[in-house]
């Protein structure tokens, strides 16, 4: 099987650390574009879940993780999962304890939890359905 010239490129790296593009002639080599740094970009507000390890919620906090993202795609700043341990299941802002399994004793419905984060960083906004309970 023969390979296409592009295909055929590789990627070698000299003794000074810098990288360089072997390719056939008459080959066209796009450089990469350089990497971008974001010097003040907001990742704020930051939401955390954390998530029992032992109990295996990875994919219950994910599930709730990608519903927030859906629901705040531009409200939220970053939202990251936690492992923990001990049974741990809880929602934060920016610090602040939305939701907490032991102190709520269960795990959170998803239309409250979006109430509870709409009301600290999108007061103003409509949760259609999720209003409607």
């Amino acid at each position: 099987m023969r390979s296409s010239p592009r295909q055929a490129s590789r990627c070698s790296r000299s003794s000074t650390g810098t990288s360089s593009v072997v390719a056939p002639p008459g080959t066209t080599v796009h450089e990469p574009a350089p990497a971008v740094i974001l010097v003040g970009v907001s990742r704020e507000p930051r939401l955390e879940i954390e998530y029992c390890t032992q109990c295996r919620w990875l994919l219950r906090a994910a599930w709730t993780a990608q519903e927030l993202l859906t629901t705040f795609t531009t409200e939220l700043g970053e939202v990251a999962l936690v492992p923990g341990t001990g049974g741990i299941f809880d929602v934060r802002l920016d610090g602040e304890t939305l939701w907490s399994r032991k102190a709520q004793d269960g795990f959170p419905e998803i239309a409250p939890l979006k109430q509870l984060v709409r009301d600290r960083i999108a007061p103003d906004r409509d949760l259609g359905h999720s209003d409607r309970r």
